[in-house]
């Protein structure tokens, strides 16, 4: 198994309601690749909810190999989400690794 990890921060300009707005879309555009991609075993984007965080946003997801992984930062609907969400987000950081 092979969890991936992504963080990132919304731009700064957004205001609240964008925020919130983005991350449902975050969410609404990344969740259903589970359905899409082979090997996916989990996909859960979670917006900030305290004091405490330094990121925004998580990607959180668990695949079944690397190659899952590899299929499912390929597949044409992550592609098309990564457009996305790079225009409304900043300072990505990511961790990936095997359980």
């Amino acid at each position: 198994m092979v969890r991936h990890i992504v963080f990132w921060n919304f731009l700064e300009e957004l205001s609240e309601a964008e925020r919130a707005e983005a991350g449902a879309k975050m969410k609404a555009l990344l969740e259903p690749i589970k359905e899409l991609v082979p090997g996916a075993v989990e996909i859960q984007v979670v917006q900030n909810q305290l004091a405490s965080s330094n990121r925004d946003i998580a990607l959180i997801s668990t695949f079944e190999t690397v190659e899952a992984l590899s299929a499912y930062q390929n597949h044409p609907a992550h592609v098309e989400a990564g457009k996305y969400v790079g225009s409304v987000t900043c300072n990505r950081a990511c961790m990936d690794y095997e359980l």
